[in-house]
């Protein structure tokens, strides 16, 4: 075991780890269900940008400042602040009777996850092998299956007895055992080594944000907030990142590509289906729920076997099936058709994410410590999402159907270029 710290159970802290991880995507489908009745309920219905910025913003503002916590903190002081402002913020928000209060609690509870998750990430890559890592990424996504399948129904049925701010409480259990199971494994130890990165330049990352998330369809404030996140990135992936130097830097700048691609096509997937293709709303539901369920069910199996070219042929596979989505809607293509793209899709990404997840988080020759690993990995996937789903606004805003093929062209050829920096991120044996 390294950096000072000692595990007394790498499976209790792999099983900890998953819990948060389930607890997350309850907390993610809990609030976008319950978004509209927010709205109604607070009379916000012209301030959806305000609830829904919140949480997004404390997470980039969590990322440049993770590292110096669990310097200063330790492994138990971070935990406990992350879970401090995590209560914090539900409570804030669940008693909220103005919209600008429910944003703050929703700061609250984003800061508190990404203090979570670094901290979680990094406790995986001190004190877990290769092997139970990338079964703790699998299990992880995984995790994301049944809230998939019952979050939003059950949600909107305990909200109809008990109202929205109680609901709003339901992750908390979930939360607290993987806390529980996380402190009996991990003990406090000597602080991490590694000096952290300059402050002043990784803070240009929640400042482009909040330009990127608050501009509310103002290309200006976009592209400088896009312009200032992507220059902070840079001060927080290793050296060589933008290069795609082999190893760890190639593998962090898949993860960004990958991200700006998937998560992209998959934020305008309803839109797609919809307006493109004229299906109904349950036929999208039917698709929508066709990726995550391929990336769950396939990266279990993904993991068991962890061949090293399993995240370039993923990748092609997620470029291809996107890429077909954008086929399809100039050919005027079939449900059929739409439903096997997209189920590929997520079939690859599922092929794909552990491996290349494992290759990101690796130090190799990056000189990074565990904490500035895991914070560089979240920066990586998170502002991948956001600058592919603000560039797809943008684009598919621009035009009807033609926006639209422009964006799942241009997502198709991330994911492309995924797929290569991916093969670079391979060390030679």
């Amino acid at each position: 075991m390294s950096g000072g710290q000692l595990t007394r159970k790498p499976l209790v802290l792999a099983v900890g780890i998953v819990a948060l991880e389930f607890a997350a995507a309850v907390t993610g489908f809990v609030a976008s269900t319950l978004l509209p009745t927010v709205a109604d309920d607070l009379d916000a219905r012209d301030q959806l940008g305000l609830l829904i910025a919140g949480s997004t913003l404390g997470l980039f503002v969590a990322l440049p400042l993770a590292s110096r916590v669990l310097h200063r903190l330790g492994p138990r002081g971070t935990l406990a602040a992350g879970m401090l402002a995590y209560l914090g913020g539900l409570a804030l928000a669940a008693s909220a009777q103005v919209a600008w209060v429910f944003a703050l609690g929703q700061f609250a509870g984003g800061l508190a996850s990404g203090l979570l998750a670094v901290f979680g990430i990094s406790s995986a890559i001190q004190h877990l092998g290769d092997r139970l890592r990338i079964r703790v990424v699998a299990a992880s996504s995984a995790m994301w299956i049944v809230p998939a399948l019952a979050g939003p129904a059950a949600t909107l049925g305990l909200e109809h007895l008990v109202g929205w701010r109680w609901t709003l409480l339901v992750p908390v259990p979930f939360v607290l055992f993987g806390r529980s199971l996380v402190v009996r494994a991990v003990r406090d130890g000597p602080p991490p080594e590694a000096a952290p990165r300059p402050l002043a330049r990784t803070l240009l990352v929640p400042l482009g944000a909040a330009g990127v998330v608050l501009s509310t369809g103002w290309w200006p404030l976009a592209i400088l907030g896009a312009a200032l996140t992507v220059t902070g990135m840079v001060s927080i992936l290793p050296p060589g990142t933008a290069r795609l130097r082999r190893g760890t830097p190639a593998a962090l700048g898949a993860m960004v590509l990958f991200a700006v691609g998937y998560f992209g096509a998959d934020s305008l997937i309803t839109v797609l289906l919809t307006s493109g293709f004229g299906m109904s709303l349950g036929q999208a539901a039917l698709v929508l729920s066709a990726a995550p369920l391929g990336w769950a069910i396939t990266s279990l199996f993904a993991a068991a076997r962890s061949k090293r070219h399993f995240p370039t042929v993923g990748l092609a596979l997620t470029a291809l099936g996107t890429a077909v989505l954008a086929v399809e809607l100039v050919s005027g293509g079939s449900f059929a058709v739409v439903l096997v793209a997209w189920a590929v899709g997520g079939i690859g990404v599922g092929l794909a994410y552990p491996g290349l997840y494992l290759s990101a988080t690796t130090a190799g020759s990056s000189g990074f410590s565990a904490a500035e690993l895991a914070t560089a990995v979240i920066t990586a996937e998170c502002i991948g999402q956001l600058l592919g789903r603000a560039v797809g606004g943008t684009l598919s805003s621009a035009g009807q159907s033609g926006g639209l093929f422009a964006s799942y062209v241009l997502f198709a050829v991330a994911l492309v270029a995924a797929a290569g920096a991916a093969n670079r991120a391979r060390e030679p044996r």
